[in-house]
Order: structure tokens, then sequence, then C-alpha cells
């Protein structure tokens, strides 16, 4: 099997390098190898590799930057995955994409299934939205995961975030009516890699993605940093400076779904895996940086 994976070196391209590797032969790209704002790069770079499965991990990721730079967000989030639907349907290719809770208001009381009807509140939400419906126009063979709160020991995240500013500050203030289910990259590399193992067995269409459990981001914090506590790392914030605060108390250009919860049971059943609780990737991701 030839497998071409978008965005090398980001948190989750990392993880599918090494996901993928015993199913065949892998050529992971970045952006200096194809521009996915580049319609002809990426047509050349799929013609190039002639893959039997493309998996893109690479996205516009910059949630508030895409308020002012939504043409951009939507030439790689919303048009890059229907060019690649169409040359893996030249070529009889599979496609697996990873799309966004963002695609949800979260004004909804209940983890969201795949049937919901989305309903984005912002740029980024709204251009992943149209790259999940350009990749099922296309006419390729295509699996997208929609994940939540990535986390990994490479690329930038939440909680690399904690960590460094843990080390400069006395308190921090954490917002604490968002909640979602922060999900390892290695985990959905591993389940990347079932998926695709399942071949044909595995329908074609939308599966939500995420570790089990859930928390807000003040409580994700407060994790964080008592592990980094334990494992002795110098950190000036104490567990109890982390102060919950609203998300009106903390403005962005973007406006956030306050529920993130995703519903994996269609995924569950159709794999037959189990999803860990969402401290087991945490806490993996977190051995890895507090051994650094």
């Amino acid at each position: 099997m030839r497998l071409l994976v978008t965005g090398r070196d980001g948190q989750l391209g990392f993880e599918l390098r090494r996901a993928l590797a015993p199913l065949g032969e892998v050529a992971a790209i970045d952006r200096a190898d194809c521009d996915l704002s580049d319609a002809a790069a990426i047509r050349a770079a799929v013609r190039r590799h002639r893959p039997d499965v493309i998996v893109n991990a690479a996205a516009y990721t910059a949630v508030d930057r895409a308020e002012q730079d939504a043409a951009l967000a939507q030439a790689i989030n919303g048009a890059a995955p229907g060019v690649f639907g169409e040359e893996a349907a030249r070529l009889g290719a599979q496609v697996v994409h990873f799309s966004t809770d963002y695609v949800f208001d979260g004004a909804g009381p209940d983890p969201y299934r795949e049937t919901d009807r989305p309903a984005p509140q912002n740029v980024y939400g709204a251009t992943k939205l149209a790259g999940e419906a350009a990749l099922a126009a296309s006419g390729a063979r295509h699996l997208i995961f929609r994940t939540s709160w990535v986390v990994g020991a490479h690329g930038g995240n939440f909680a690399k975030t904690m960590l460094r500013l843990a080390a400069e500050r006395d308190s921090l203030s954490i917002v604490a009516d968002q909640i979602g289910a922060p999900t390892s990259a290695a985990l959905l590399a591993d389940v990347t890699a079932h998926a695709i193992r399942a071949g044909r067995d595995l329908a074609d269409g939308v599966y939500h993605l995420t570790a089990g459990g859930s928390t807000s981001w003040h409580a994700y914090a407060r994790h964080v940093i008592e592990r980094a506590r334990a494992a002795g790392r110098p950190v000036r914030v104490a567990p109890d400076a982390i102060l919950p605060i609203a998300t009106a108390d903390y403005p962005t250009p973007a406006r956030r779904p306050a529920n993130s919860r995703l519903d994996t049971q269609k995924i569950r059943a159709a794999l037959g895996i189990h999803l860990p609780d969402w401290r087991d990737g945490v806490d993996y991701v977190l051995d890895q940086l507090l051994d650094e």
C-alpha cells in the first residue's frame, strides 16, 4: 500500500507517520512540498506519488486569524479536500480527512452526533464544513473524522501553552464554561490506521472521533499543571491559582462553541474499538514533554 500524508511535521502528521508505517510505504509532505492553497500543486503532488490512500492531516488551524484571513482558510480547509478527492477518484484511491467540532454551534446540551445539523459560528468552522462537503462531492472513497482539542508532543497545543505560562506566571485565568474532550494525536493516528486496515468494510462518510469523557479548559489546565508539579517541573503556578473565568471574560475574534462534545458511538461500533479517557492521552503526551 502507498500512503500520502500531508502535514508531515504537525502534531497529527508526526503520529500518523508512526502509526501508518506498518501498512506500507508512507510519503509525508509539508507546506514546502505542496502548498495546499494551490490546487495545481495538490494535483501535481498526488500524481507524483500515486497513493492508494491520501491522509490529509494539514489544515489552516489559526482560528482567530482566520476571521481576517478567510480566503486562505477557505483555500486550505474548504477547497483542498475536494481537490484531493478529485485526484483520488481518478486513481481509485481513498481519502482520510480530519475535521472539527467547530462545525457545530455548541449550543446544544448533548454530545453531537454525525446526523446533527452543523451550524459553524466562525470562519474556521465554516471552512472546515465546506471541506467536508467538497470531499464528499468529489466521488472519492472517503472517511471524515471530526475531532476536538487535539494534543500531541509535536506542534503547538493547549498543554504546551499551559506548561510555558505556568513557568512564567504566578496565576492563570482559564475559561471554565467550554466543555470538550482533549484528544491525543496518537489516538487519532492509531484509529486512522485501524480504519484504513478495515478498507471497504468501513462505510464512507463522517465519523466523530475523540477520546472518552469530557472536561473544561480550566480543569484541563489544572490537570496539566498538577502533573507537571508531581514530575518536579519548575512551575510557579499552584493549582489553586488557576482561576476559572467565563467565555465572556476572555473575548476572542472567533466565537468558540460552549459544548464541543462529540458522540463517538458510530466509530466505536463500526471498528469495534474502545476510546480511552482523555486523561490517558494527555498523560501520554505529558510524559514525553516533561522528560525533555
